[in-house]
């Protein structure tokens, strides 16, 4: 699984990224369009990995800054790949999981509290 994280930014009219990271050699692109630049920045995350499923998030910071994230191979394949996704953490996949397990959790606990309030609609 390779994780492309590009920086994005808008300035006079023009959008332009380049890849966040400190292990890889830099990648990037500029369009006139966010949509023209995300479509730039895939075909440039796919010529760069091995292939397998892809999955993107585009995730705007202000008006005039986003992340998009672009991960090819891996769990993602495993999971069917497919296309843009929701917003996503600039921090990598693991944050994500972290952040549905703490929700999960919390779930739990106002179930029980909800069956410690000493009825039930079933009894």
């Amino acid at each position: 699984m390779v994780a492309f994280t590009f920086i994005c930014r808008e300035k006079k009219g023009s959008w332009s990224a380049s890849r966040y990271s400190e292990e890889e050699g830099e990648l990037e692109a500029d369009a006139e369009s966010s949509s023209e630049l995300q479509n730039k920045l895939y075909k440039l995350a796919l010529e760069n990995s091995s292939g397998g499923g892809v999955k993107t998030s585009f995730s705007h910071i202000s008006p005039k800054s986003a992340v998009y994230q672009v991960i090819v191979g891996g769990a993602v394949a495993a999971a069917g790949g497919g296309g843009g996704g929701g917003a996503s953490a600039a921090a990598g996949s693991a944050a994500p999981a972290a952040a549905a397990e703490k929700e999960e959790a919390k779930k739990e606990e106002s179930e029980e509290e909800d069956e410690d309030m000493g009825f039930s609609l079933f009894d």
